[in-house]
């Protein structure tokens, strides 16, 4: 099945648009790398227990969840302009509290603040979708992939910023949330130029569509969910663990940041041609390819904590997460119809956080409080991903075998 757009697809309008949502994946994609390389680390500083360092990030994701649908319901009945300027102003909100939480050195502060930056995550996952909606069945893949491409700059721009800034002030990380409220204000200037149209207000005899049930039972979908879902919540455990493990095992904030840039370059890069790849070889050869890279990243960080296996398991880490997400998020795009498109979307965006969610959530205890040192936790957020890449891989088989009329 492939997607109705709300008008005939103009790719020169859906170019117009994903050079827009490119420079927004950029410019305010920045804040998420910087959010998660000092999250942990500000929040193991405030914590009044170590195994709560993760708390903030996790309320991030949390909340990111939680938004999803009210997202995705905000942008079917007001447009996409309307939703993307929610998330930004939640992002300079949640900022503003944050850096007022490390200046009182107030942990429920930092969390509130973290909380409401959540609303600016759930926003930035529908730029791709957003990407979609103008353009041609052809392009649509390369549109997402483009967009996604964004966060390119936005690994190089976030852990930099946090060189910068994050000492900068006298109470540590304040000065970079500061800078997060800068970025979400410039940021929200770009949606100024955004043309995608309003969906229409369905008529009395209009189509309904599917059920909210029949479209998670729809083997398509279920299974894009699927593997989006074990793709982003796998690479966020390993990323939220990962600032705490280097710094653990010896090095300095700065290798950390390094990592995590390392790490972020490779989740985006090869977003220039993943959509030529999806393209050329389908959704599903290329999103088993990406689980495939995501337990080569399990292995290499089981092999010990020097800095290039830091280095590696995160680069491999990132650009399985790149196949395994950019793959399903094509697949789920051309799987519903455009009037189902509010309410697939921010279904899959609730399930797929919610994941992440569990995941961050269980990232700080299994890498502070799983044996009785840094090592002995990242082996434990390493041979956490077993389960999941099995449930993914195991989903992906299915689906692969199923009739082709299915």
């Amino acid at each position: 099945m492939t997607d109705v757009t709300l008008e005939p697809a103009d790719d020169r309008k859906a170019k117009r648009n994903v050079v827009i949502l490119v420079t927004a994946q950029a410019l305010l994609g920045a804040q998420m790398p910087m959010i998660f390389t000092i999250g942990g680390l500000a929040g193991q500083a405030l914590a009044p227990n170590p195994c709560f360092a993760t708390l903030a990030i996790s309320a991030i994701v949390l909340v990111s969840m939680l938004s999803a649908n009210p997202m995705s319901w905000i942008m079917q009945r007001f447009g996409r302009r309307a939703g993307f300027w929610t998330g930004t102003a939640g992002g300079s909100l949640g900022a503003a509290i944050a850096a007022y939480g490390l200046y009182q050195s107030s942990f429920t502060l930092f969390i509130v603040g973290s909380a409401f930056t959540g609303m600016y995550m759930s926003a930035q996952g529908f730029y791709r979708f957003a990407a979609a909606d103008t353009a041609s069945d052809d392009f649509r893949p390369k549109a997402i992939s483009y967009v996604m491409a964004g966060g390119l700059v936005a690994a190089i721009v976030g852990p930099q910023l946090i060189k910068v800034t994050a000492d900068a002030t006298v109470v540590p990380f304040m000065g970079a949330y500061v800078a997060i409220v800068a970025i979400n204000v410039i940021g929200s200037l770009l949606f100024l130029a955004l043309d995608i149209p309003k969906p229409p207000v369905p008529s009395v005899d209009a189509p309904r569509g599917r059920t909210t049930w029949e479209l998670l039972t729809t083997p398509t979908i279920a299974v894009s969910i699927t593997v989006a879902m074990v793709s982003y919540s796998l690479m966020n455990l390993v990323m939220t663990s990962t600032p705490l493990a280097v710094v653990g095992c010896g090095f300095d904030q700065s290798t950390a940041a390094d990592v995590v840039s390392a790490h972020v370059l490779a989740m985006y890069v090869p977003s220039f041609f993943t959509g030529h790849l999806i393209a050329r070889y389908g959704a599903r050869k290329i999103m088993a390819t990406g689980l495939v890279i995501l337990a080569g990243a399990g292995v290499v960080g089981l092999q010990g904590v020097d800095i290039e296996n830091f280095f590696i398991a995160l680069v491999l880490l990132g650009v399985g997460w790149n196949f395994g997400f950019i793959g399903a998020t094509s697949m789920l795009a051309g799987a519903h119809e455009a009037h189902e498109r509010g309410r697939i979307q921010g279904m899959n965006d609730m399930i797929v956080f919610g994941g992440v969610t569990l995941a961050s959530f269980a990232s700080g205890g299994l890498m502070n409080c799983s044996g009785g040192n840094p090592q002995d936790g990242w082996t434990a957020v390493n041979l956490a991903m077993v389960p999941f890449l099995a449930l993914a891989g195991a989903a992906l088989i299915w689906l692969i075998l199923r009739p082709a009329e299915d």
